[in-house]
């Protein structure tokens, strides 16, 4: 079983930054993709970013490109999203997420272990 623990969300002004960090255990960590997701309230979760096992491939939302950074350390078994220039729009809360295989996907349903969550929250 995975288990995955967000953490680093908060309250920030618009055009802030805040860092997110999820810690994974349960399985190797640095043979599987990771990702990130949010959801807004009154919205469906979407998919923010995803990194391979290794971090050098990445691929984004369009909504967050250029501005949100999804690395990880396989030494500490942990991914970060990196968040920049944040606007109201990026409120949400966030989720850091483990796919069933070891490929990165931009699907939500490819995506079996889910973190309890983190609160983001961009005040204009």
């Amino acid at each position: 079983q995975v288990q995955l623990v967000e953490s680093g969300g908060g309250l920030v002004q618009a055009g802030g930054s805040l860092r997110l960090s999820c810690a994974a255990s349960g399985r190797t960590f640095s043979s599987y993709a990771m990702g990130w997701f949010r959801q807004a309230p009154g919205k469906e979760r979407e998919f923010v970013a995803t990194v391979n096992w290794n971090g050098g491939r990445r691929y984004y939302a369009d909504s967050v490109k250029g501005r949100f950074t999804i690395s990880r350390d396989n030494s500490k078994n942990t991914v970060y999203l990196q968040m920049n220039s944040l606007g109201p729009e990026d409120t949400a809360v966030y989720y850091c997420a483990a796919p069933a295989g070891t490929d990165w996907s931009l699907t939500i349903s490819d995506y079996i272990y889910w973190g309890q969550g983190t609160q983001v929250t961009v005040s204009s």
